[in-house]
């Protein structure tokens, strides 16, 4: 397979799906380089980009609030991690756009991280142990909590039942909270739980015209376009614009009326569940979701 094919294969992946081979890729690589150079785990890359629970060596490598994402500890870890986020991630971008999601994931990211620094800072228990946070548990666990929560009454297959997704998402957040009691991977936990916290806040503001995240898409765009080259200016030319055809207030008219049709699709979902829908306005939502 040439590398157009695989080049291809990878831009028709959606946002989750990208995020799942970027994971992996990680994974293997860095597998390769700690056996092939006969690197102790934590000796590998992985240090510099794992999140210390010490603030002053948090301070010295501060981009790993968000790169410890992207680090795993074993196979069980990243298998399980990446089948949640294939899956939440596939109802999560059946409503909302790669943007939404981004905002979603990533601040579950950092804010899982800034509980775990928080926790064993605070925490007497905590604040003598030696320990560093990896794991994309806190983006997905947001996903999942999100979705849980704009979506309660919708119902979705586990092996042999189909269970609300409320349901799960109080699982969830159960069996964090009974692991942290026994005092099992409490950091991880911790992070699930800011996670947690961020997906659950954030799918309740929506509702309210309320993206609390619109904040994070303005401050990656404007790191996106430091990077980009100045637009080369159009050269003038002289245009006729006819008068008085009133083509501006056509096309705000079909932009307000999609958007309250969308509106009220996701009403419905939320009331009864995204099974409740017709094919046209699934259909419709697809569209709509991939035109965002």
């Amino acid at each position: 397979m040439g590398n157009k094919n695989i080049t291809y294969l990878y831009s028709r992946l959606n946002i989750a799906e990208k995020l799942i081979v970027f994971n992996v890729a990680i994974f293997i690589i860095v597998g390769l380089i700690n056996v092939l150079f006969g690197l102790a785990n934590n000796a590998g890359i992985a240090r510099w980009f794992e999140l210390p629970k010490d603030f002053f060596d948090f301070l010295s490598q501060p981009w790993s609030l968000v790169t410890y994402s992207f680090f795993h500890s074993g196979f069980g870890h990243i298998f399980w991690n990446m089948i949640m986020l294939y899956f939440s991630g596939k109802i999560f971008l059946n409503l909302f756009d790669m943007k939404r999601f981004i905002n979603v994931y990533f601040l579950g990211v950092i804010l899982g991280g800034l509980i775990f620094l928080l926790s064993y800072n605070i925490f007497p228990a905590l604040i003598g142990q030696n320990t560093s946070l990896i794991g994309a548990s806190a983006g997905v666990t947001a996903v999942l909590i999100f979705i849980c929560t704009y979506l309660p009454n919708q119902e979705v297959r586990v092996i042999f039942f189909n269970v609300k997704l409320w349901h799960i998402g109080v699982l969830v957040v159960l069996l964090d909270l009974v692991q942290i009691s026994l005092g099992q991977n409490i950091g991880g936990h911790m992070a699930h739980l800011g996670g947690a916290l961020l997906g659950y806040y954030y799918a309740t503001q929506l509702p309210k015209g309320n993206d609390i995240g619109s904040w994070f898409s303005g401050f990656l765009n404007s790191i996106s376009n430091m990077f980009k080259g100045k637009e080369k200016k159009a050269s003038m030319k002289t245009v006729y614009k006819k008068e008085g055809a009133g083509g501006g207030k056509t096309v705000n008219y079909d932009k307000e009326s999609r958007q309250r049709k969308i509106d009220a699709i996701l009403d419905k979902i939320s009331k009864s569940g995204y099974e409740s829908l017709s094919k046209t306005e699934k259909d419709f939502l697809f569209k709509a979701g991939k035109e965002d």
